[in-house]
């Protein structure tokens, strides 16, 4: 199965000249969410992840998902005023504007083994923000872990330093 085959491709959203990748079709597909969740999984080669942060929203959907799977705790990352508690938060550009990610103060202790979900990896702004976060508290990361990556925008180069995984590569 080639969980490509479910991303639909949407023209001119949420601007003008942005080509957007809609997973909704690989969401509604039960076989092809299994499939995607088991190549994800599979990435990881067993390593052990205490807690997985997804960035919002469409991180939250297989990162759910992927905490489930690993058996660990699952941590939201989200725009500014979203989250009831203390937080954190970092800025970072993304390919058609400026935003801020906040994650709750004490979601993350030191050392603990981190998984980063997040549907795409574009320009690498919103992954570097979340990294930013989950440093900052004391995790490890693990993995920054997508569904798909759009290479041409060089999103890599901001988080090179990390391992990171693509089921599908643009």
């Amino acid at each position: 199965m080639k969980i490509e085959n479910y991303i639909r491709d949407i023209q001119g959203f949420p601007k003008e000249g942005i080509l957007f990748k809609d997973i909704t079709p690989l969401l509604n597909n039960p076989q092809a969410r299994t499939e995607c969740l088991k190549i994800l999984v599979d990435s990881l080669n067993g390593q052990q992840i205490d807690k997985v942060v997804g960035a919002e929203s469409r991180g939250f959907f297989f990162g759910m998902l992927l905490a489930n799977e690993l058996n660990a705790g699952f941590i939201p990352v989200r725009k500014p005023k979203k989250l009831p508690y203390e937080t954190i938060s970092a800025s970072y550009e993304l390919e058609y504007g400026i935003d801020t990610l906040e994650m709750h103060k004490d979601a993350i202790q030191k050392g603990d083994r981190i998984l980063i979900h997040d549907d795409v990896l574009a320009t690498g702004g919103t992954a570097k923000a979340v990294c930013d976060l989950v440093t900052e508290l004391g995790g490890e990361i693990v993995q920054c872990n997508f569904l798909m990556e759009l290479s041409f925008l060089n999103g890599r180069e901001k988080i090179k330093d990390n391992p990171i995984f693509a089921a599908i590569t643009y």
